[in-house]
């Protein structure tokens, strides 16, 4: 398994000679094409014989319409096909992915945004939205109860009421 690395002289030799061959491949293939070219305009079209008459050039002309509409009919149905292969490939190459079964799911990179610019790119810039979720609560006022001022009273009162003996004798008697 010892390969000789080949030298850089032989390898632009090469090199060079695959570069002539194909282009000398090219220059065959142009002259072959421009040779086609003059045998398919010879026969499909011949020479233009302009006419004396009015009359003769009236039917020149139909007859050129026809070809025109004849031509015309012939690339609208070889685009449906084209159109109708192109659409086929397309289902094609779908169920083949789809047969594959795995798709690769592409590397995503950690990006710091923040909730008003995530929605602004999901919803675009005609939508203005705010994360603010205080401005959109409900505003709710406090009720203040109010005690009567006999149930409360002083506080200090109640507890030297209720202190010593005679404050327990009176909390039972106020139950019962």
């Amino acid at each position: 398994m010892n390969r000789k690395k080949m030298t850089s002289s032989r390898r632009h030799h090469l090199k060079s000679l695959v570069l002539s061959i194909a282009f000398g491949l090219m220059d065959a293939e142009a002259k072959q094409l421009v040779v086609n070219k003059e045998a398919h305009m010879n026969e499909n079209c011949p020479a233009l014989d302009l006419p004396g008459s009015t009359q003769e050039l009236q039917e020149l002309c139909k007859k050129l319409h026809q070809q025109i509409d004849k031509v015309d009919e012939e690339r609208y149905d070889l685009e449906a096909k084209v159109a109708k292969s192109n659409k086929e490939i397309e289902d094609l190459k779908i169920k083949v992915v789809d047969l594959q079964g795995k798709f690769k799911k592409p590397a995503l990179k950690k990006v710091r945004m923040s909730a008003d610019a995530m929605l602004q790119a999901l919803l675009g810039s005609k939508h203005k939205v705010s994360m603010d979720l205080r401005a959109n609560l409900k505003q709710v006022k406090k009720e203040v109860k109010e005690e009567s001022a006999e149930q409360v009273g002083d506080w200090r009162k109640n507890i030297e009421d209720k202190a010593g003996m005679d404050g327990r004798k009176k909390m039972f008697e106020s139950e019962a």
